[in-house]
Order: C-alpha cells, then structure tokens, then sequence
C-alpha cells in the first residue's frame, strides 16, 4: 500500500505491461511506462492535466523485472504529463539518497513541460536548514517546483530526408548556438532564437560554404541557483536535465513536445541544403550536481547505479566523484548507465535523424577505476553498435584532471588543442614554434599517426565557444569576464592572444588593419591545414564578446550574432567564403586520408615539400625562426583538378621577409592570397591570380599569409 503522504488513486486502467523499452512508449490503447532502478522499493507515477497543477492520478507501477519497474496505462496516449516518485532507504553516507517526497524526471522523457518553475530548496533532498545538511531527510515537496515529462508522438513528416553523408574528408564544420543565431533583433527573422528562427538563417550557411553544423547542446537543461541570483543563465546549456529532450526555450510553440517537431524540422531543411548536423552531447556529468545539489531524476532514482561515488564498488560513500568539474560524473561503467547513452545517442541517430555528435569531456566516458582507457566499455560499445559506429563521433579529449588528446579509438576524431595553441603562438610570433607547426599544418601525424588514424581524425580550431572569439583572440590580451560576476577569476588566463597594439576596440587604423590581418591569416591556417577545420559561428562576421572569455552565462548581445556585422565586414566574410572556396577547388589542401609532409623524425615525404627563406630546409630547431614554406603537389590525376601546385608562406615575423621561390618548369608562380593587401585584393577571384614579376622571390609582409598557385602556361 502507497503511504498516505503519496495518496495513491486512478480513474485509469492499469496493467503489468512491459519492462522494456524504458521510459513513455505510446501505443494505440494505452502508454507504457517503464523505469529503471536497481535499489529502489516501489516506483509510482504521477499524471498531470497540466503542468502546474496537482496529480490527477497516483499509480503505483505494479511489476518490477530485471530492476525495471513498469505497467501499462489504458486510454492515455501521447501529450500526457507524467513524473515518479520513488520509495527506498535514504541512507546518504552510503549513496543512497531515495525520497518519495521529491517528484523526479524520467530518464528516458522525450519533451518537458517547460523549464524548472522554481529555483527553491524544496528541489533538494535534504533540510537546507539542518547542522547534518544532505544527511538528514527533507520532507518537503518538490512537485510544484518541476518540470512534467511529456508522452511524444514520434511520427513527423520527413519529407524523403536522408543524411548527407559527407565524408569526413571533405567536412567543414561551423560552431554556432541555436538561439543566439538568431536571438539578436537583428537577425530580421520571424521566430527569433529558434529552432524555426535557424532554419531561415540557412541560406548564410550555404553561402559561407559549410557542410556540417555543430550544434552547442540542444538536450533539456537546468540552471543553476548561483546563476539565476546573480540575473544570469546557463546559456551554453551544459547542464543536461534530459537526454532524450530538445530543449524547450528553443521552441517557438508553447504546446508540450513542440521542440520535437521545431528540432526535427531544423534537421529536415539543414539537410535539404546538404549540411549535416552534429550534436554537442554531455554524457559526462549531469544537472544535479554534487551532494549538496537539487534531485531532479537520477539522485532519487538509483544514485550508486548513476554515479561515480567516493569509497569503492561494494562500499560506495557520501561524495561524488567530480572529473567534469561540474559536481558529479556518471558512472559509465554501470551497464543501466551505458545503455541510457546508448539509447539516447541512438534516438537521436534513428528518431531525430541526427549524423553525429561532439562528446563534452570526453575523456570522462573513458574512464574505467578512476583511469582512462582506450578500450574502455563505453567505446567498445560505440564501436560494436550497427547504428551509431557508421555516424561521426568526435571527442573533447580531456576533463577536470586529464589531457588524452590522440589516445581516443581509431573510429573517433578528437578536438585537437594542440592546434589551437600552436597556431596562436605562432601568429603572436612565439618563439621556437616551427617544428610544433610543421606537425599540426599536416594533420598531427605525432598524434594520430601511431594508432591507424588519419588527418581528418584530428578536428581543427582556433577558436570555439570556449574561450575568445576570432575578433578577441586579435583585440584583447586579458580576459574581460567582469559581467559574469566573479571578479574576472573565471576563464583561462592562457589564451596565446595579442591586442595588436591597443586593448579592446580603437579607431586606430594602423591597429584594425593589423587585427584583421592577423585574423586573415588565422583562416587561412586553419582551412588549409590538413586535418577537419572547425570555425566558430560569427567568426566570418567578426563578431565580439567584448573580451569575455567564458560567455556560458550570457544569455544577451554580448553571445548573439549581431548580423549587422554582415554588412559592416562584408570584405572579410568575402574572403572566409573564397578560403572555403579555394580548398574545395584544390583538393590537395583536403587531402585528409594521409600524412604527408614529415614522418615522426622530419624527413620529407614526397607530396609536400617544405621550405626555408632561402629554398633551404626550415630552421626547424631555431627559436627565432618565423618563416616557413612549403608546396603542395597538386598534379596528380587523381585529384581531379588539373596540373597545379601551391605554395604557402607562413610570415610571423614583425619584418618584411624574402623568400626564395622554386622553379617548376611550365608552371609559373601565380598570387592567390596575400593577406597584407587590402580588401578585395587580398585573395584574388578564380582565374583572375595576379602572375608574379620577378618569379624568383615574393617578399612577403610582417605578420601576413601568402598562398601562390602554380599553373601551367
């Protein structure tokens, strides 16, 4: 019998139903509700009418099989409000943490309601008042405060979709937040900050040259106390509430599941424009933080089964484990724990018709008694899987306490920070970069050589959402994170920027026209480097965050695009358009499948060449060299493009340079680019290269990029 705090009553039928599949499964009588929990007592569900208003039914789910407790409810279907309840011993200094008083969200729900209606402490589990704090039990309810779960009705007119299946070696990926796309009034469209909103902002998309849209995460999320007090969100939304849930402030609709329909319509249009769409995913940590956070769902559901806890596998303690630096880590290792990430990657594979996803802290995933493993359960399961091993899986190769940048599995491309730093030293003009440079201009064979990987493996950037824009990283030497107020202590310190000249905005010529220089060459370097090239979304436009850093509270024009840039650095979008262009017309600088370049001991190999200044060898070992060169072969029939080759010149240095040019019979030097020239000139129109006089040597401007075509007479 149900105790009489939870009032147990329906007007519905109820039977046995089925343990599996987990969570709200509609079907022509009735919905299906099962939940996992290993530890628990008694699992009931609640039905809402509504979302703030009390349960119409309290139903006690009366079988449990393999740990899943589940029955089946006649005459409701999908649109229905639900959550649990669920009764077990509450014993915290041994992680368990059941209290029946704390309604909790299905794992498995595919829509919320909306968003958590109150940041009050009756969302804990514990009295916020007792000396004991997360020891002692709270009795308070919680139901008012939550969100309701929502039964989903899959069916969605496709219209013929199919994945774009563009090949990872031809893949150009653009970084972008769906609301602040499009939240900015000037981005002039009908629902703004949206799902809807974004479709209409595709055609800039296609224009740019994108293939692949990496979405900042779209999963249901919870904002936090410290933030809300403050007049702040959690605006980057790496906080996931709910794995299966498009989040639903993105929804213009306001019916319950309308993110589902608004989400599925964005993947539907963006890949009619044959651009793919990639999922940022935070499988690592989940919203409740650690033991002094709110229960939302797996804390009151099953905690020793959900989460990494401190002690050990038959003794688990208080504390969580926290290698996400977020209050907790999922315990991966836990099979119920693999097989909700399994499912919901893919749900979104085979439901949401998604074609790959970013892991956030990846690294976490990997971990097997505290240690990362390659081979760890959860990758093997991804390999093995028939749907999700074919789709593109790409790491952020660290947490809180580790860096495995190039020791993730020969199926995973990886974020590769090591290019991102390396690049931005050089363009500063650090000291001793060129060897470092050689390695990450040719795909990081140092680190993804050694396992069967190849350049496309390693997913280049200079910039992402994380940490400045491309416009900062060349205005700004200091962070200027004051509005997220904490004194300017959050954000890295580490951010291989130079202002240029002045800190922050001026109207100093001299200083502009070196930044956007200096920008110029940042594009260049990432999109003809081997490897798969990231830009961060609004980077073509030149957008700023005014110095912040660390934007994931700033839910307001310092994170949205303001599209009047559009207009205002039309030369600069101009030439990221050609850039995109260029290596689409020159395959040898996609050339991803292969290392060329230098082996691990910086011999040449014979597709690239390398030079010095003085058609030399590169003073590789020299501290205060700034130079370097080398030329691409682009001759062979192969690669479908005709009889070429390129030349590039790397120029970090605050002096003019000289460099020797080779001579290749019958394929005099043409300029492609020269990003010391003005707009416009900068990179020259196809088939209008300027030919050079003399053909021997280009001197070549402080701080710039210079990119020649060789082409038969």
């Amino acid at each position: 019998m149900a105790p009489p705090e939870l009032g147990e009553h329906t007007r519905r039928t109820v039977s046995a139903g089925q343990f599996h599949p987990l969570g709200a499964s509609a079907r022509t009588d009735g919905v299906n509700f099962a939940l996992y929990s290993r530890e628990a007592t008694d699992v009931f569900l609640l039905l809402f009418d509504h979302p703030d208003g009390p349960p119409t039914d309290v139903i006690r789910l009366p079988r449990r099989t393999r740990f899943v407790f589940h029955g089946f409810v006649h005459g409701v279907g999908p649109g229905q409000l639900y959550a649990f309840k669920v009764r077990g011993p509450f014993e915290p200094a041994h992680g368990l943490r059941f209290n029946e008083h704390k309604l909790v969200i299905d794992p498995y729900a595919r829509a919320f309601s909306g968003k958590v209606q109150s940041q009050s402490d009756v969302l804990l589990a514990y009295d916020p008042y007792s000396p004991s704090r997360d020891l002692s039990l709270d009795t308070r309810d919680s139901t008012r405060a939550m969100p309701k779960c929502v039964v989903v009705d899959d069916r969605f007119d496709w219209q013929g979709d199919a994945p774009p299946n563009v090949p990872f070696e031809q893949l150009v990926i653009y970084e972008v937040h769906v609301k602040g796309f499009t939240a900015h009034a000037s981005a002039g469209v009908r629902q703004p900050g949206t799902y809807l909103g974004f479709i209409e902002k595709i055609p800039h998309l296609v224009e740019l040259g994108v293939n692949a849209v990496e979405l900042l995460p779209v999963h249901e999320y919870f904002v936090e106390d410290f933030l809300t007090q403050k007049g702040l969100t959690n605006y980057w939304g790496y906080n996931t509430l709910g794995f299966f849930a498009p989040e639903s402030s993105y929804a213009w609709g306001k019916a319950p599941g309308a993110a589902v329909f608004e989400l599925k319509s964005l993947v539907r249009e963006l890949h009619r424009a044959k651009i793919e769409v990639i999922l940022d995913v935070v499988y690592n940590h989940s919203a409740e933080g650690d033991e002094r956070g709110p229960t939302l769902s797996f804390r009151g559901i099953d905690n020793r089964s959900y989460y990494l806890l401190t002690g050990s596998a038959t003794e688990p303690g208080r504390h969580y484990m926290n290698y996400s630096g977020c209050g907790n880590s999922l315990n991966l290792g836990d099979p119920a724990v693999i097989r909700l990430v399994m499912d919901s990657l893919r749900y979104w594979v085979e439901v949401m018709h998604v074609d790959g996803f970013r892991f956030d802290l990846a690294s976490v995933l990997g971990r097997q008694e505290g240690a990362f493993r390659t081979a760890a359960s959860f990758f093997d399961a991804i390999s093995q899987d028939p749907v999700l091993s074919r789709v593109k899986l790409i790491a952020e190769p660290w947490d809180l306490a580790t860096y495995q940048v190039g020791n993730f599995p020969v199926d995973w491309a990886e974020w590769n920070g090591r290019f991102r730093d390396t690049l931005r030293r050089f363009a500063r003009g650090e000291r001793g970069q060129l060897r470092e440079l050689g390695f990450r201009l040719t795909g990081s064979q140092d680190l993804y050589g050694d396992d069967g990987r190849t350049p496309y493996n390693s997913v280049n950037f200079v910039t992402c959402h994380d940490g400045f824009t491309l416009w900062d990283l060349v205005a700004y030497d200091h962070k200027h994170n004051e509005a997220n107020g904490e004194g300017n202590r959050d954000g890295t310190n580490d951010n291989h920027s130079w202002n240029c000249g002045a800190e922050g905005e001026t109207e100093d010529p001299r200083v502009n026209a070196l930044r956007r220089q200096i920008a110029k060459n940042h594009v260049c370097h990432l999109l003809f480097s081997a490897g798969t090239p990231m830009l961060l979304g609004g980077d073509e436009l030149l957008r700023t965050q005014r110095g912040n850093n660390n934007a994931y509270c700033q839910d307001n024009d310092l994170s949205w695009f303001d599209w009047s840039l559009r207009e205002k650095n039309a030369g600069f979008f101009r030439f990221v358009q050609k850039a995109v262009q260029f290596v689409r017309k020159y395959p040898v600088l996609s050339r991803r499948s292969h290392f060329s370049g230098r082996d691990q001991n910086m011999n040449q190999v014979p597709d690239l060449r390398w030079y010095g200044q003085n058609l030399g060898e590169p003073a590789w070992s020299d501290p205060e060299a700034r130079v370097l060169a080398y030329q691409l072969d682009g001759s062979e029939a192969e690669l479908g493009a005709g009889d070429y080759f390129l030349f590039v010149i790397l120029n970090a240095d605050r002096q003019m340079r000289g460099v020797k040019l080779p001579a290749i019979d019958g394929h005099p030097w043409h300029r492609v680019v020269d990003t010391s020239l003005t707009e416009g000139s900068d990179f020259a129109e196809d088939g209008r290269e300027t030919w050079l006089d003399p053909q021997s040597e280009y001197l070549v401007s402080a701080h710039s990029t210079v990119v020649l075509l060789g082409r038969p007479r």
